[in-house]
């Protein structure tokens, strides 16, 4: 198997990783053989795959405009992924040029972009860690050189925690981060679910099967799941709800049918 020249050395070319394959589907080339295969074989049961990372990508973007305007200027983006057109460093600075952002990812080709793209930018800077050891992030010379964890901070968790199964404690991860953040700070979130999926469960199944051969489960959860991980927070308007309804910036009825599946919502901190 090639390994590309961008490859950082010492990562296992032959599995999938859910940050590769999301690079893929909306067209990034930070991918492997390996990440496509899967994406293609996941694209089977619901072809529609790119269309909810695109909504997804589009509802970050909106969140992170509504932060600033919030007057909320310091991100902290986990499970950042790869990043693409349009990144949470971009909307921030473009919204406000003294906005700090800190991504978080444990893939090393996303950290090892991310450090590419982020050169010369002195306010963002990427930390190596796992959503699922708070500590190691909050501690971090990255967060504590950049953000002021006195004064409200964005938490960013889009397309993330459905990658973590219950017994990984996600719940707890997200209290402990929460914790850590001054009141006023905002926890943003999306989260797939079988709700809004415009095909049936079972195909759909399919779908989760495929990431199954992954280090990462698709762990699909109800709405009101989902709601818990804002326990501690007030859901500023319109709530938990699909992610293009969401404070759209274009009329919903325009969107794909797939663009409706899953959940996002943005809690403030009290």
């Amino acid at each position: 198997m090639e390994r590309p020249a961008w490859a950082p050395p010492g990562i296992d070319i032959s599995m999938p990783s859910v940050s590769r394959m999301y690079d893929f589907y909306l067209g990034g080339s930070h991918n492997f053989e390996v990440d496509r295969e899967a994406a293609r074989k996941a694209m089977e049961f619901l072809p529609g795959l790119p269309k909810i990372m695109q909504a997804n990508r589009a509802f970050m973007r909106r969140a992170v405009r509504h932060a600033v305007d919030s007057g909320v200027t310091q991100f902290l983006d986990i499970g950042s992924g790869i990043p693409t057109f349009g990144n949470v460093h971009e909307v921030a600075l473009a919204a406000d040029p003294a906005a700090r952002i800190v991504y978080v990812d444990h893939d090393p080709v996303a950290v090892a972009h991310s450090r590419a793209v982020l050169e010369g930018v002195g306010q963002a800077a990427v930390v190596p860690a796992d959503l699922r050891k708070p500590a190691d992030i909050l501690h971090s010379p990255e967060v504590t050189g950049l953000l002021d964890l006195d004064r409200p901070v964005a938490l960013l968790l889009v397309a993330v925690l459905h990658f973590l199964e219950d017994s990984d404690r996600p719940r707890e991860a997200v209290a402990e981060l929460l914790d850590a953040l001054a009141p006023g700070s905002l926890l943003i979130v999306t989260h797939a679910s079988y709700e809004g999926i415009p095909v049936e469960q079972e195909r759909a199944g399919g779908t989760v099967e495929v990431y199954r051969t992954t280090r990462s489960p698709l762990v699909m959860r109800s709405p009101e799941e989902i709601a818990r991980f804002f326990d501690g927070t007030e859901l500023v308007e319109p709530g938990l709800v699909s992610m293009p309804l969401w404070r759209p910036d274009s009329p919903a009825e325009e969107e794909d049918p797939y663009a409706f599946s899953g959940f996002a919502g943005v809690g403030r901190k009290a």
